[in-house]
C-alpha cells in the first residue's frame, strides 16, 4: 500500500515524491551505523520510513517539504518505506503544498462570512455586538486555524469546519425545539473554539505542532470565556448574557475528565456540549472508516473508546457538512 497519492512508480520498482517529514529522529543501529527514523506524510496518511547508514551529509527536520525516493517492504505486518534518496524541497520544484496537508474543502473565509451572515441578522444586540467584536478581531487566525492537534478536524480550516457543522446542526434542533434560545446556542457554538487560535502553535504547513504557553496553562475553554468577559467590558456590556456565554464555554466538554470545570447547567449549554462530542465523533470515524475496504473494520480508535469500527459500505465515509440553509 502506498499511503501517498504524491507518489509515483517508477519504471524500476521504486516510488518517488514530496512530502512532509512528520518525524525525523538519528538513532544508532546494531552495528555502530547511524539512520535516520523517519514518519513522512501527506494530506492523506503517513507511513514509517528509515534512512540507513546516514551521514549526516544534510540536515532534515520535522515539517520540512521534502523529495524522497525508495520501495515500500513490510515489516512487522506493515508498510514502510525505505528510502534511497532524500533531499529537501527546492524553489524550484513543483508541488502543491495543498497535496501534502489536509485542507478543509470549503475555505475557511467562507465559512467566516456565512457564520457573520448569521450573527448579523441577530435581533439580541448584546449577543450580536460581543460575537461580531471577537470574530472580527481575530478573523484572519479563525479562517485558517485547525480544530486540533491531532484528533478530529486537525486541518488547515478546520475549526470553522467544526464550527459551522455545529451552528447548522443547532439551527436544526431550534427547529424541533423552539423553547430552545436559537441566538444564545448559536453563538456559543460559534464562540466555543475560538480561543484555540491562542491555545496552538502552528508549524511552517499551517498544522498545530504544539501548545502554546498559555494553551498548556490556561486552555481554551478558560481563555475562552475570559476573551468573552473582556470583550463585553470594552463594549460596555453589562447582561447576565455574557456570564450564560462564558459558561457555555467553559463547559462545553461536558465532565471534567475532558476538560471541562463544570458541567452544562441549563438547555443551551447541554446541547452544545452534545454537539461538540457529536461532531468530533463524526469526523473521527468517517476518517477512519475512509482507510479500510467494504467489509473491513479499522484498527482500534483509543480516542473512540479503543472501539474498532466497521465499514458497511451503504454510505460515503467522507466527512462532509452541508452548508444549505
Amino acid at each position: 500500500m502506498v499511503y501517498s497519492m504524491n507518489f509515483k512508480t517508477l519504471p524500476n520498482g521504486m516510488c518517488d515524491g514530496f512530502v512532509i517529514l512528520k518525524k525525523c529522529e538519528e538513532k544508532n543501529a546494531k552495528n555502530g551505523s547511524v539512520y535516520l527514523d523517519l514518519v513522512l506524510g501527506d494530506k492523506d496518511g503517513e507511513i514509517p520510513a528509515k534512512l540507513w547508514d546516514y551521514k549526516g551529509e544534510n540536515e532534515f527536520e520535522t515539517e520540512m517539504v521534502v523529495k524522497v525516493r525508495g520501495t515500500i517492504e513490510q515489516y512487522n505486518g506493515r508498510d514502510q518505506f525505505r528510502i534511497s534518496m532524500i533531499r529537501a524541497a527546492g524553489e524550484s520544484d513543483e508541488y502543491n503544498l495543498s497535496d501534502l496537508v489536509p485542507v478543509s474543502e470549503t475555505g475557511g473565509s467562507q465559512i467566516f462570512d456565512m457564520l457573520m451572515k448569521k450573527v448579523d441578522s441577530f435581533k439580541d444586540s448584546d449577543l450580536k455586538r460581543i460575537v461580531s467584536a471577537i470574530m472580527t478581531e481575530k478573523r484572519e487566525q479563525l479562517i485558517s486555524c485547525p480544530a486540533a492537534y491531532r484528533l478530529h478536524h486537525a486541518i488547515i480550516g478546520g475549526l470553522m469546519l467544526h464550527t459551522v457543522s455545529i451552528v447548522r446542526m443547532a439551527e436544526e434542533i431550534c427547529k424541533i425545539y423552539p423553547n430552545v434560545n436559537r441566538e444564545l446556542l448559536v453563538s456559543g457554538a460559534i464562540l466555543h473554539d475560538a480561543a484555540k487560535t491562542v491555545e496552538f502553535k502552528l508549524s511552517k504547513t499551517g498544522l498545530v505542532k504544539g501548545y502554546s504557553v498559555e494553551g498548556e496553562l490556561i486552555g481554551h475553554l478558560v481563555k475562552g470565556a475570559v476573551l468573552v468577559e473582556e470583550t463585553a467590558e470594552k463594549l460596555g456590556i453589562k447582561s447576565d448574557k455574557v456570564m450564560l456565554l462564558q459558561h457555555m464555554i467553559l463547559s462545553h466538554h461536558g465532565v471534567p475528565e475532558f476538560g471541562s470545570p463544570i458541567r452544562p447547567m441549563f438547555i443551551e449549554a447541554h446541547i452544545l456540549s452534545a454537539l461538540d462530542a457529536l461532531d468530533a465523533n463524526i469526523y473521527e470515524i468517517s476518517s477512519a472508516t475512509s482507510k479500510v475496504k467494504e467489509g473491513e473494520f479499522t484498527e482500534r480508535q483509543w480516542a473512540l473508546d479503543n472501539r474498532k469500527l466497521y465499514n458497511h459500505g451503504l454510505s460515503s465515509n467522507e466527512y462532509k457538512v452541508n452548508l444549505e440553509d
